[in-house]
């Protein structure tokens, strides 16, 4: 499966299926969120947060490539992320394409 942001695959010839989609909404346990917390005191990444959001993008992404595969894709063209805070401590992220099938 070919995932690209752009609206084309170069050398392709394109036939557009369908939108698809993938989401997730992740959280920390409760043990890291105390521990990132103390974090923003004095600045720098926190690194829980930031595993927690690409675990998030990863599993979005499969998803959406799933949902594909069941349309018989051969690649997602002009992927794009989203990204927003349920609560404390917790995001959802969406990603979202148009599954093409080459000719």
């Amino acid at each position: 499966m070919i995932l690209v942001s752009t609206d084309y695959i170069s050398g392709k010839e394109l036939e557009t299926l369908s939108i698809v989609k993938g989401s997730v909404v992740n959280s920390k346990n409760v043990g890291k969120d105390i521990l990132s917390g103390l974090k923003t005191l004095v600045g720098g990444e926190i690194a829980a947060y930031t595993e927690m959001m690409n675990e998030a993008r990863a599993i979005a992404t499969k998803r959406m490539v799933q949902e594909a595969q069941s349309l018989g894709a051969d690649g997602i063209i002009n992927i794009r992320y989203a990204t927003s805070a349920i609560m404390q401590g917790s995001a959802e992220v969406i990603v979202y394409g148009t599954a093409v099938k080459f000719k």
